[in-house]
């Protein structure tokens, strides 16, 4: 991905990338997220990575292989800058840094990624993406770590809620 990310939950909502849906037409892929540099696969419990590797890592390299690009030509980013109030700017706009710095980064590593959602009465509002979606200890991730990074360098920050 040139900019941004890209977060398909169903093969209804990979339309805009060929690559995707190459992805959910096999048997066993429930979900895919298009990172920077990744691409991050979910499945439910049911299947077994060994069975389903093979498949994937063919799709991956057939598509690589053939140069087209990973999402249609068509396709428009859509990441917005969130809502908050204007008054709010300077305080959303060191939020949007630490997250940019300290906390995507390290949400990359596990198949995720976090993006600003809004700000407004002291809560910050996030959006959980990739294998952080669905991830049973991204509510603890939400409350101790990104909650306690944000409080301390921001004292206007209050909570951290997932959207």
């Amino acid at each position: 991905m040139p900019t941004g990310t890209c977060d398909f939950r169903s093969s209804d909502d990979a339309t805009e990338s060929q690559l995707a849906t190459s992805l959910f037409a096999i048997d066993g892929v429930e979900g895919v997220f298009f990172g920077a540099d990744f691409v991050t696969i979910t499945k439910p419990d049911n299947h077994e990575w060994q069975h389903l590797q093979p498949a994937i890592l063919g799709a991956l390299m057939e598509h690589f292989m053939s140069g087209a690009p990973v999402m249609n030509e068509n396709h428009q980013m859509s990441e917005g800058d969130g809502n908050f109030d204007e008054a709010d700017a300077e305080i959303v706009k060191t939020i949007k840094e630490l997250l940019d710095t300290r906390v995507r980064p390290a949400v990359a590593q596990d198949g995720g990624d976090i993006t600003f959602n809004g700000f407004k009465d002291g809560i910050v509002f996030l959006h959980m993406k990739g294998a952080c979606a669905g991830c049973p200890s991204s509510t603890a991730t939400l409350k101790h770590g990104i909650e306690n990074l944000l409080r301390h360098f921001v004292p206007e920050v209050q909570e951290v809620r997932p959207v």
